[in-house]
């Protein structure tokens, strides 16, 4: 779901989609607010008013203020963050599945079984499986709808964003679906997944969408399917998945809508906020788990 910044094309221009002035192979809604000419994504920068292609930019300012995105980030055109964090989930796929022995069953292995997000393993000090529990999957088909997601959406919030305020608003969000499992969902039930992050993802590109005023109703329609989903397929985590989503855009909206004057501080506060807010959750709900007794390398609360 492609949420570029840049002025929306007129109804007149709605289909088919013109190409882009720079890369005719790109179709885009979108244009310069200055030439008008077709732009994709890439092709576009923040100006004062609304967004200007690279071109105009290059003719009109020299030794200028330089472009940046509505979250104050420099536009790269290759994303960086999104593919290191596919080959992480792969190769973590790839040694669940060597111990096991089996694609299928890799979830038979001890990976799984020592950094899954099991909420008494969490209580009884194993804070990392709420963080490491976000790069493993159960199955290859778990794998496959997740790294597909997180590729199609990453990539355009990640050039929104730039890559390190996307990396925060990445584990943000994975730490956010995983604290929401672990105060409300059962304590002894594993559960794995980059879901909460990829929903955050979800989250953080309509709240992206709704600030560049691009339409909202196509990112909608793909949130409403995926929390339909996680309600009526068995075994999938909703508690993950709306918890990602809420730290998500509310990270998002935190580095999208920020004063430009004072821009960095603004978003370091926000961020640095939800951080410690999830910090507070988790250690309240360590706390009411009481003393954790271990049997045969099993942890139970009371």
């Amino acid at each position: 779901m492609s949420v570029p910044p840049g002025q929306p094309a007129g109804p007149e221009e709605a289909a088919p989609l013109p190409g882009c002035a720079r890369h005719p192979d790109r179709p885009t809604g979108l244009r310069c607010t200055r030439c008008e000419r077709p732009a994709c994504p890439d092709c576009l920068r923040e100006a004062s008013v609304g967004y200007h292609c690279v071109d105009c930019l290059a003719q009109s300012s020299r030794g200028g203020r330089e472009a940046v995105t509505v979250a104050g980030a420099r536009i790269n055109a290759k994303p960086v963050v999104v593919p290191v964090l596919i080959v992480l989930n792969v190769l973590a796929f790839a040694a669940m599945a060597f111990q096991a022995g089996s694609i299928q069953n890799n979830a038979a292995s001890e990976v799984f079984y020592q950094f899954s997000l099991w909420p008494v393993g969490v209580a009884g000090g194993q804070w990392i499986r709420l963080l490491s529990s976000g790069f493993l999957h159960i199955g290859p088909i778990h794998l496959l709808m997740n790294m597909v997601a997180l590729w199609i959406i990453g990539r355009d919030l990640e050039t929104v964003l730039g890559r390190l305020r996307f990396t925060a608003v990445y584990f943000l969000s994975l730490l956010g679906g995983s604290a929401l499992v672990f105060l409300l969902g059962a304590a002894d039930q594993p559960v794995a997944g980059a879901s909460g992050a990829v929903y955050g993802l979800m989250g953080g590109i309509a709240i992206a969408a709704l600030r560049l005023k691009v339409s909202l109703r196509p990112v909608l329609i793909v949130i409403a399917l995926n929390i339909v989903l996680s309600i009526s397929i068995p075994g999938i985590s909703l508690l993950g998945h709306l918890g990602g989503l809420a730290l998500g855009a509310a990270a998002t909206a935190a580095l999208v809508y920020a004063p430009r004057e004072r821009r960095v501080p603004v978003q370091a506060a926000a961020l640095g906020g939800l951080l410690l807010l999830l910090v507070v959750v988790v250690v309240t709900r360590d706390l009411s788990m009481g003393p954790i007794h271990c049997i045969a390398d099993r942890c139970f609360g009371g």
